[in-house]
């Protein structure tokens, strides 16, 4: 034991010493820049969730293989994918794990994009584009695998997505995508106005009925996968900003208020707060909106509780939750700050509301809980994952789009790829560099 407590004081001087010696490398903070407003509003999902495990702040000095930078739904997916390998791995949180973006997370899981698979063919070609739709349903599938293995119910039911035309120009585009998804073998079905207005309250022109798709609660789902990877090893820490400190041909150096971290690698999933980071990959930070209905005792025409979205752009879109709620979201703005005022959020809630009735008007249902969000896309449509051209120790894992816990799910699964065997089959996709 003494042996052992001396080995601990020794490698913490001598990390001491590393941080002095390379203090004169330049400092980023998080490579994000300033700090950004992620949601503003009455947020629902804090309300369905009280279990939350608390984490302390850094205070000492660590090494670790892995160190994870940021507890939103990306991080929660790296900390749960990386718990189950022998590495040491850190995570860390400026404010609390979950209350960032993922906290105004509307709980869809679709592996079909804001881009059609066909949209995507005529960009990356076929074989490319293919893949990549493969990889979102997959994606979805191991999502339902992690949910199964946590203590804790996270709320997680599979759904079909109605994807329905906003007007009759948009038939075709539907049709288009309806043949490229039936091509390559996705559970698709087309709709004509007759056979939408059978099984719900409302008409429209067409739609594709897809199966594959998903609902979840996030937060549940990411204090149960963090409780899980703590409970396998990963370390937590919370209220700890972090700035990187240098590095040298072993460890990256980082530290806060009163603590240091020498890591081998790092992971960025710093979400919607990398943007000065993205901009220069093709991203761009956008504001939306989303409400929960007080609940129903049941949803008549609305079958099987589908997901339901539209090909108008910017989309509106709902779900059901477990309490008997309907969540419903979009109203996008090309703003990059989220609303401040209350005002804006109820106004924009009222519009969704009205939205909601559009579609099923004999639901008597008030607004509950209405916010304002910033979100993250790509300009090709694609999440930026991968290791850092030119710093391989860096690796970034920021599900931009429309899709983010799918394209975490992905991105989870390719950095542990490449930390383990420096080779992922889909890296290329997604990379920084593309």
């Amino acid at each position: 034991m003494k042996f052992i407590n001396l080995y601990c004081m020794l490698e913490k001087e001598i990390i001491n010493v590393l941080f002095y010696v390379k203090s004169g490398i330049s400092h980023l903070y998080l490579r994000g820049g300033m700090k950004m407003e992620l949601h503003n509003g009455k947020l629902y999902w804090p309300e369905t969730f009280h279990n939350i495990s608390n984490y302390p702040k850094l205070n000492g000095v660590i090494t670790c293989d892995v160190l994870i930078v940021g507890g939103g739904m990306s991080g929660a997916l790296c900390a749960h994918t990386l718990s189950k390998l022998p590495i040491k791995t850190v995570l860390v949180e400026k404010e609390t794990v979950g209350s960032g973006s993922s906290a105004a997370n509307t709980g869809l899981l679709q592996y079909a994009n804001d881009k059609m698979l066909h949209e995507f063919i005529e960009k990356l070609g076929e074989e490319k584009a293919v893949r990549f739709y493969k990889l979102c349903l997959k994606a979805v599938d191991e999502l339902q695998k992690i949910a199964n293995e946590l203590a804790e119910p996270v709320d997680f039911v599979r759904r079909d997505s109605l994807y329905y035309a906003s007007s009759e120009e948009d038939i075709p585009k539907l049709q288009e995508e309806f043949d490229a998804l039936k091509k390559h073998q996705f559970a698709v079905d087309f709709l004509d106005k007759n056979e939408i207005k059978k099984v719900y309250s409302f008409e429209k022109p067409a739609a594709l009925l897809t199966k594959g798709d998903a609902e979840v609660n996030p937060l549940k789902f990411i204090h149960s996968m963090l409780k899980n990877a703590h409970q396998k090893g990963v370390e937590i820490y919370e209220q700890t900003d972090l700035e990187e400190a240098g590095s040298d041909e072993e460890f990256m150096y980082f530290q806060s208020e009163n603590g240091k971290i020498a890591a081998k690698k790092v992971i960025y999933s710093t979400g919607y707060e990398s943007i000065p980071f993205a901009k220069k990959l093709g991203g761009k930070v956008n504001r939306t909106y989303a409400i929960a209905t007080t609940p129903l005792a049941s949803f008549p025409n609305w079958m099987e509780n589908c997901l339901i979205w539209e090909t108008k752009r910017p989309y509106f879109y709902m779900r059901t939750t477990k309490d008997g709620r309907i969540i419903a979201g979009g109203l996008d703005e090309n703003k990059n700050e989220v609303p401040s005022s209350t005002y804006t959020i109820e106004r924009y809630g009222e519009l969704l509301l009205q939205k909601i009735k559009e579609h099923f008007p004999e639901y008597q249902i008030d607004i509950a809980y209405s916010w304002g969000a910033t979100f993250g896309e790509s300009v090709d449509g694609l999440p930026f994952i991968g290791q850092l051209p030119e710093n391989k120790k860096v690796f970034y894992c920021l599900g931009y789009g429309g899709n983010g816990t799918v394209y975490s799910m992905i991105g989870a699964q390719i950095i542990k790829d490449l930390i383990l065997y420096q080779s992922n089959p889909d890296a290329e996709i997604v990379r920084l560099d593309r």
